[in-house]
């Protein structure tokens, strides 16, 4: 996964020492070298970490086009570039890549060619022809982005401690970090620092030091799917046997195999030569490897298993955090780390996993609660989520407004000045009153962020390209669009119509009939109660000794056990190494 920092201003060329530096602090996240450039009128200075996948013999970055002097710094794929060279008339030479394409369609085009890319990105580029500097994220925000203002400059790096180090940026407690365990929005937890939106591009403008942001693409304008259902599956079928297979790279690479449906169709689409598992010795409830081996076995690939225990969550914690830059709300962040980490050392350069189909086809029981109501979900035999159930309770006879539901059901904490609610609501009234349209639109605007954010950062700690091929942007509209009962038809049925793709692909029964989402979530909660409470509490308590009376209140939270379904101990913790670390970073 390559990286890219960079400073636009007038006198951004006085500080290409800064940005080297600035490029060198992220320089794991680009293996095949890190370099800089420094634009032809000298008013910005753009760095990129090279990952070479798609060709190991092309030229790292930056790119400049020396014909108009656009310089570009990009990270990612662009998974339609040769096609998209074709239709606008650029020639790619044998070397080059989908950075090329990018770089001449910028200076043929502008900005407009971001509606042609479909693929996973962020990038930016200074075009000197109009002083500016750019910056775009992917539709979904699978590639991060963080950027600056100091003065007249604008500086920009794939991770948010780049920019820390840029210049200070004390620590702020966001209340979502209380609410939903990370924070929302473009908001990050350092002072002056933002991330960029998905599906934003912003532009700077060094001569006035204006910036303007504006949309790109968005999902909720999409005209509803009105054939039969036997129509959605074929139309369906058909997207995700071209789309999948295009997010394949040329190399050896690995895919995340839980076991669950979503990975087990990557597995028969993607043929890949190795499937990953993670597995926990004496936790039968989150163990599906016997799937996975079906799967793998099925496909004739090697699958690799790994098996954590309690004493690797304490060892690895520390660099856990510091790949993440700052506390995220996933429950498999654990489990994701570990299995990246032996993928890096079976010495391969690309994981594939299964993101997408349960914010976009209601696979998670929270739709379905909402949906049928709490009664129908536990009636259908999923009493182990009675807890989450529980959260729905309300006045006898008062029916709950969808919007509070959905709250209710995300919140992991306090939500006193209702934040969440209107950002819940607010996302939920742009679906037209098609109420999965609202709850997928309501998932992106909370539970999604941390979700693909840990798989980019996590992966690229071990220089690792993560791909999600659910996310090709054509499935992705055309799942959006579906009526909600193609989606799901019962309180057990999320994922309809990928279940019925998957049978008809031949999966086993076992994965499409499955009606329990386990994916690769971990026992750390039970641990933190358990073998490791004591060590659990002396973490907590050594940043309680020096962290900010905003972060006390969180951390304070996670010195009372809790239940098994209770991630505040965790988040506590997380929270607690994350406060060290930048200690750490501060003094260093």
């Amino acid at each position: 996964m390559c990286g890219i920092a960079g400073l636009a201003g007038a006198d951004a060329a006085r500080h290409e020492h800064t940005v080297g530096s600035m490029g060198a602090s992220q320089a794991h996240r680009g293996p095949d070298g890190t370099m800089h450039a420094t634009s032809i009128d000298g008013w910005a200075v753009l760095s990129m970490n090279t990952l070479l996948i798609v060709d190991r013999q092309a030229m790292p970055g930056p790119y400049l086009d020396c014909e108009t002097g656009v310089l570009l710094a990009f990270n990612g794929e662009i998974y339609n570039y040769r096609q998209q060279a074709a239709a606008w008339g650029i020639p790619l030479a044998a070397r080059e890549t989908d950075a090329h394409l990018l770089l001449r369609a910028w200076a043929k085009i502008g900005p407009s060619c971001l509606d042609g890319l479909d693929g996973m990105f962020a990038l930016a580029v200074y075009d000197p022809r109009a002083g500016k500097l750019f910056l775009a994220r992917d539709r979904l925000g699978e590639k991060p982005l963080y950027w600056r203002l100091d003065g007249g400059r604008l500086a920009f790096a794939s991770e948010v401690t780049t920019l820390t180090g840029y210049g200070a940026a004390p620590l702020v407690l966001r209340p979502e970090m209380l609410s939903v365990e990370t924070p929302i929005g473009a908001d990050t937890p350092f002072q002056g620092i933002q991330l960029l939106a998905p599906a934003t591009l912003l532009s700077f403008d060094i001569a006035t030091s204006s910036l303007h942001q504006h949309t790109w693409w968005t999902l909720e304008n999409r005209q509803p799917f009105e054939g039969t259902y036997a129509e959605a599956l074929a139309d369906f079928s058909v997207v995700l046997a071209e789309q999948v297979p295009l997010r394949a790279p040329s190399c050896d690479f690995a895919l995340l195999l839980s076991g669950g449906l979503d990975s087990s169709v990557l597995a028969y689409l993607l043929r890949p030569p190795v499937c990953v598992t993670v597995r926990y010795p004496g936790q039968d409830r989150l163990d599906e490897s016997q799937i996975a081996a079906t799967i793998a076995a099925d496909i004739g690939a090697e699958l690799v298993v790994v098996e954590p225990d309690h004493l690797d969550f304490t060892t690895v914690l520390p660099h856990l955090m510091g790949a993440l830059d700052y506390p995220m709300g996933n429950a498999s962040t654990f489990s994701e780390y570990m299995a990246y980490q032996k993928i890096a050392g079976l010495g391969l350069r690309v994981v594939v996993g299964g993101l997408g189909p349960d914010e976009f086809l209601m696979g998670y029981v929270r739709h379905a609660l909402v949906l049928f109501g709490a009664d129908a979900v536990l009636g259908a035999g999923m009493d182990a989520y009675r807890p989450l159930a529980a959260k729905l309770m309300h006045t006898a006879g008062e029916d709950l407004d969808p919007a509070e539901a959905v709250t209710r059901l995300v919140l992991r904490g306090p939500d006193p000045d209702g934040r969440i609610r209107s950002l819940v609501a607010a996302a939920m009234g742009k679906a037209g009153g098609d109420m999965a349209r609202g709850l997928t639109l309501a998932d992106l605007s909370t539970a999604w962020r941390p979700l693909v954010m840990t798989s980019d950062k996590l992966a690229s700690a071990y220089a690792l390209e993560r791909r999600s091929p659910y996310l090709a942007r054509e499935l992705v509209e055309l799942s959006y669009r579906l009526p909600s009962e193609y989606k799901i038809s019962g309180p057990t049925t999320g994922k309809r119509i990928l279940r019925d793709a998957a049978k008809a692909l031949g999966l086993p029964r076992e994965v499409w009939g499955s009606r329990d989402k386990l994916g690769f979530a971990s026992p750390v909660p039970t641990w933190l109660n358990g073998p490791l409470s004591a060590w659990a509490d002396a973490q907590i308590h050594t940043a309680l000794a020096e962290a900010p009376t905003a972060l006390q209140p969180l951390l304070e939270g996670g010195l009372t056990p809790g239940n098994r379904f209770d991630r505040t101990r965790m988040q506590a913790l997380m929270a607690a190494a994350w406060f060290c670390d930048q200690t750490v970073r501060a003094a260093a």
